[in-house]
């Protein structure tokens, strides 16, 4: 008998966060999500997400088996600075049942109801500040650091149950030995003509971590401001994310630009980690996982381009350009093979061009999807 029970309990969270071991068993490219860190991502007192919005998870149940989950989210920052009253729905992964992706639907849309809202949007987990979008192209190749996966299928069935487009994600592929050595060298005088006008690019300084990440704040919530379904982040989520960050980073692929000793602009690119994630069964890192995530940083060989953005009164200028190339350059010199730039919406004209400027090629999409309820 199929049947959805709201999640209640540590176990049943356990098992909302277990749920894609079993469903991707059988596929190469799945990579494990560190479990304590969904554990923490969903529990009200952990993630700073939870002290403005509310999450009710559901999972799916045939008998006594599971068969799906779906994260309903209320984001009270998101729909107060959009001035909307918009419900989302993340962590969604389901077999391949229609009847099943209903009934998860029915429950997290009548929650939603509840709470005064009048569309749903996602997937995203928990807001676009964390993973989001579904994969509908690119299906080949295991996602890169914090990056969605899903099965193929799961655009059907979302689309039976009504869902729409909203924005399609575009993410780029750079690989090393095809770099464009001429574009990378109009870029030098790019960069070089900004020099003259004051603006100078350089790495983040760790030794003032916190002073570089709250301007970095500042211009990440400038920056996005009008981007799809963007919401500024809080100064104690901003800071959440960074301390996380901080264990993965490199200081080389971290960096900023200045005009006359203001930022206004930054770039970040991250090691995959997933290259290791993909070895920790299950995402726990104890007893043994830990070791693999310290000791096999050094064999990680591509990086994500995870987000770059640059101020209003500073764009059209090329830093944008810049920013991609000086990656480049260091992804160069530290021997990685290939870099993901992701994700960029289909119409940021600007992030596109200057992407493609230097040899990026789009090889992967991501689709949210909405609908009236």
């Amino acid at each position: 008998m199929k049947r959805i029970e709201p999640v209640s309990s540590s176990a049943q969270l356990a098992a909302f966060i277990d749920f894609g071991h079993e469903l991707y068993k059988d596929n190469s490219n799945y990579v494990p999500e560190l479990f304590i860190a969904q554990r923490d991502l969903l529990s009200p007192g952990k993630h700073p997400f939870h002290d403005h919005s509310m999450v009710q998870c559901f999972l799916a149940y045939n008998d006594n088996k599971i068969t799906g989950r779906i994260a309903a989210i209320l984001n009270n920052n998101h729909n107060n600075f959009n001035k909307t009253s918009d419900g989302f729905f993340g962590f969604f992964d389901v077999i391949n049942d229609e009847e099943t992706t209903a009934l998860l639907f029915e429950a997290a849309e009548k929650w939603l109801k509840a709470k005064g809202v009048n569309s749903i949007i996602g997937p995203v987990n928990l807001s676009t500040n964390e993973t989001c979008a579904l994969l509908i192209e690119g299906f080949d190749s295991p996602p890169v650091a914090m990056m969605t996966y899903n099965e193929p299928y799961y655009k059907l069935l979302l689309e039976k149950q009504g869902f729409q487009k909203k924005m399609d994600l575009i993410a780029y592929n750079f690989i090393v030995k095809e770099r464009d050595e001429r574009r990378l060298r109009t870029v030098d005088q790019i960069k070089e003509r900004l020099e003259r006008k004051g603006i100078v690019f350089r790495p983040i300084n760790l030794k003032k971590f916190k002073e570089e990440t709250d301007q970095i704040r500042e211009i990440y919530n400038s920056a996005w401001d009008k981007n799809l379904g963007f919401v500024p982040m809080t100064e104690k989520e901003f800071k959440y994310l960074a301390k996380d960050l901080k264990m993965i980073l490199d200081k080389d692929f971290c960096m900023v630009a200045e005009h006359n000793g203001k930022m206004v602009g930054f770039s970040l690119a991250i090691p995959d980690v997933n290259q290791i994630l993909k070895t920790i069964k299950k995402g726990r890192l104890f007893p043994t996982g830990i070791f693999k995530l310290l000791f096999k940083r050094k064999s990680i060989k591509r990086i994500r381009i995870i987000t770059l953005g640059v101020i209003e009164g500073y764009r059209k200028m090329g830093i944008e350009t810049v920013f991609y190339a000086e990656i480049i350059k260091q992804v160069l010199r530290k021997g990685i093979t290939s870099a993901e730039a992701s994700w960029v919406l289909e119409d940021n004209y600007l992030m596109n061009k200057a992407i493609l400027d230097i040899n990026g090629k789009p090889y992967k999409k991501y689709r949210i999807f909405e609908k009236s309820i």
